[in-house]
């Protein structure tokens, strides 16, 4: 079965940091391109950043550049989003997605697989 299943989510303080990771069963990372999305209760889903499959290609959303760092180890089969000087703004609950034809851009429409998502909440 193919699954992608997110971790490291928690409960932070206003400035801190987390490292969420998507880690994948089932089948190789290494060829997809992998972007995390993030939906706060009364919104939308929106894409946060994505990643090549080299790893080499890196896009991030202007709310979150400077701050998140989103890579990839391939030998684990894993992908992480580094998340410094959070913000009360970026809580929600987090999703890593696949693109199994490495379109490489943030419409979630484009992504074939999905993880169950991670709670990630800013509060002081």
């Amino acid at each position: 079965q193919l699954q992608l299943v997110e971790s490291g989510g928690g409960l932070v303080q206003p400035g801190g940091s987390l490292r969420l990771s998507c880690a994948a069963s089932g089948f190789r990372l290494d060829y997809y391109a992998i972007a995390w999305f993030r939906q706060a209760p009364g919104k939308e889903r929106e894409g946060v950043s994505w990643v090549s499959s080299s790893g080499l290609s890196r896009n991030y959303a202007d709310s979150v550049k400077g701050r998140f760092t989103i890579s990839r180890d391939n030998a684990k089969n894993t992908v992480y989003l580094q998340m410094n000087s959070l913000k009360p703004e970026d809580t929600a609950v987090y999703y890593c997605a696949a693109d199994t034809r490495h379109r490489l851009k943030m419409d979630s429409l484009l992504y074939d697989y999905w993880g169950q998502g991670t709670q990630v909440t800013v509060s002081s």
